[in-house]
């Protein structure tokens, strides 16, 4: 589950639906500017002007499409999920989310820290925070066929909840990494995923079944 902000315009891939012409060319100027100042000056240091100075566009468009910082954010956020992005199918429940696991990892560890930045920008911001949500709840949906392939090869309980098992499997990473800063270990994506697929095969993600005739 990549949480992660979109890549440069130079390195992501075309994403599936965005304005074409010179309206993408902005935005995509303006959003890497975001990313960029963002990485190296963090919230307190994002600003209108200093966006637009550093995607080479006229400040009154920024202020014009975007309006403020928390629409700039949201639109970086918002464009995270206008990808082709798919979640690891390797064959097996616990190399998913390790691989998953692996994704988030380095990109929370990543220098400049721009993943961490925009989940604090979050906290400060009512757009952000609003485009944040809907980024997790993005990522969490495309995620949930990893245990259903899990379901269906018999490696969990039919009524295991995916939801609950992708939280638990994923948050360790956010924990350490964001919440304590602990350096970053090259063991925790594995441990994580290995240690949510235990719980989940022992049933501690199942729904119980409704009784019959109720």
């Amino acid at each position: 589950m990549t949480f992660e902000a979109p890549e440069p315009e130079s390195t992501r891939p075309p994403p599936t639906r965005r304005p074409g012409g010179r309206t993408a060319r902005i935005r995509a100027q303006v959003l890497d500017a975001v990313l960029a100042e963002l990485g190296e000056h963090g919230y307190d240091g994002l600003g209108i002007d200093t966006v637009a100075a550093r995607a080479g566009v006229h400040r009154t468009t920024v202020y014009r499409r975007w309006g403020d910082v928390g629409g700039l954010l949201a639109d970086v956020l918002d464009a995270a999920s206008d990808d082709g992005w798919q979640p690891p199918d390797t064959g097996s429940l616990e190399s998913d989310l390790a691989a998953l696991n692996q994704e988030i990892h380095e990109a929370l560890s990543a220098q400049p820290p721009v993943v961490a930045a925009l989940i604090a920008a979050s906290f400060r911001s009512e757009k952000a925070a609003r485009a944040q949500q809907r980024l997790w709840e993005d990522r969490y949906a495309r995620c949930e066929i990893c245990v259903s392939r899990a379901v269906r090869r018999g490696e969990l309980p039919p009524r295991t909840d995916a939801r609950r098992l992708l939280v638990a499997a994923t948050a360790p990473l956010y924990h350490s990494l964001v919440l304590l800063r602990t350096p970053p270990d090259p063991r925790l994506p594995g441990h994580a995923a290995r240690t949510a697929v235990l719980a989940a095969v022992a049933g501690a993600f199942a729904e119980p079944s409704s009784a019959s005739g109720t």
